[in-house]
């Protein structure tokens, strides 16, 4: 390794720079579990940063049956699920995600992040074409550069330019992915025209619901089933790490795509099988999903309450239609400056700036949760106000 390999690291100063002024809102240490509230820096605050929308990640039935996997099968399976990581308790658990999801077999990932890695690159090669959103989650992009196909990108929810591109692809193999809802401004995708232009143009459909399972949909079931389109959606994956209250991935499917997929992702095959904790937490998560209808109620309840308070302050919430709800603040720096404050006024906030967002476009990434109270929202939105009109991005 010569030192001209090292000079970026040396030239890297963003995060120090920040770090200088006290603005880096980053590997920020929580001292507690994800719930309403979270102990931060010694005090509690008011969680609006987390993706657990369900308030699943503390339920005790969701943490019973991790104890009791654990007690059963150990702390982890010592291998992947190719070799000797299958349990009987993956396979109920794939059995529960095809039925949730309406597919025929579902295929379980140790990370949302490898389902797209494992999935992409095993079912597209070259003089394949694979074509995505521009606002697509890291993960598909990856996923696709390891794919080797050839990878186009239409503009964000633009079905006349997905149109474009599709007609530009005549004579190709093509697999359209998109997110079911864009993690970071909250809005969902245009399935209705996306199932009959990939249906009109010949192409295989998969949709990212990382942010669409136990959000969208009866009972949770995801972006595809709240439009009633499951049958022209070709592949559906989902992750664990937001309403299921753990970590891990799932793609669904026709049994054969999904036998194919497992013999051929190296993602899967090369990597240390799901532990049973996760997997059995997961199960549990469903089961409580299912059997609790209060909880997708309450989550869209509180989403209604916070939009009307940011709406009615000035705050432009931009495209968003989901519990993920962001206000726009313009510059990178406010957005940083925006989210100290907001946390030492007992808010905790995610910033989203560029490249994640256009330039000029930096937003507060706020998301809820079913457990959320009414004067919980009330409160974090009146210190959202205050900081707002301290900064100069709402009226005063």
């Amino acid at each position: 390794m010569t030192m001209g390999l090292l000079d970026k690291i040396h030239k890297f100063q963003q995060a120090r720079e920040l770090m200088d002024l006290d603005l880096y809102n980053y590997f920020r240490v929580i001292e507690s579990a994800q719930e309403n509230t979270v102990r931060y820096q010694g005090k509690e605050i008011i969680m609006l940063g987390s993706n657990n929308y369900l308030g699943l990640t503390n339920e005790p039935r969701v943490k019973e049956a991790a104890q009791n996997a654990i007690a059963k099968y150990g702390t982890g399976c010592a291998g992947s699920r190719f070799l000797n990581g299958t349990l009987d308790i993956h396979i109920e658990l794939e059995e529960k995600l095809a039925a949730l999801v309406g597919k025929e077999k579902a295929l379980v990932f140790s990370t949302g992040f490898m389902v797209n890695q494992g999935v992409l690159s095993s079912l597209a090669g070259r003089k394949d074409v694979i074509i995505i959103d521009r606002t697509d989650h890291a993960s598909i992009i990856d996923g696709a550069r390891l794919s080797f196909a050839d990878v186009r990108k239409y503009r964000h929810n633009d079905m006349e330019n997905l149109e474009l591109v599709l007609e530009s692809e005549k004579d190709t193999n093509k697999l359209i992915i998109v997110d079911g809802v864009f993690s970071m401004e909250g809005d969902i995708a245009k399935l209705p025209e996306i199932t009959k232009l990939a249906a009109k143009h010949g192409a295989v459909l998969m949709v990212d619901d990382a942010h669409g399972v136990g959000v969208l949909g009866k009972n949770g079931r995801g972006t595809s089933n709240h439009f009633g389109l499951t049958d022209q959606v070709d592949l559906i994956m989902g992750t664990f790490s937001k309403s299921l209250a753990s970590v891990g991935g799932f793609v669904a499917g026709d049994a054969d795509v999904i036998h194919y997929i497992q013999h051929l992702a190296r993602a899967l095959m090369f990597s240390a099988s799901m532990p049973p904790a996760s997997v059995a937490s997961v199960s549990a998560a469903i089961d409580v999903m299912l059997e609790e209808d209060w909880r997708h109620e309450a989550l869209w309840r509180n989403n209604d309450l916070m939009r009307a308070r940011l709406d009615d302050a000035g705050f432009d919430t931009g495209p968003s239609e989901t519990p993920i709800i962001p206000a726009v603040v313009g510059e990178d720096m406010v957005a940083f400056k925006m989210c100290r404050r907001l946390s030492d006024e007992g808010v905790f906030v995610n910033p989203v700036v560029s490249p994640a967002v256009e330039q000029g476009n930096a937003l507060i990434r706020l998301s809820l949760m079913a457990t959320h109270t009414e004067d919980e929202i009330n409160q974090a939105m009146d210190i959202m106000v205050k900081v707002g009109r301290e900064l100069d991005i709402i009226p005063g």
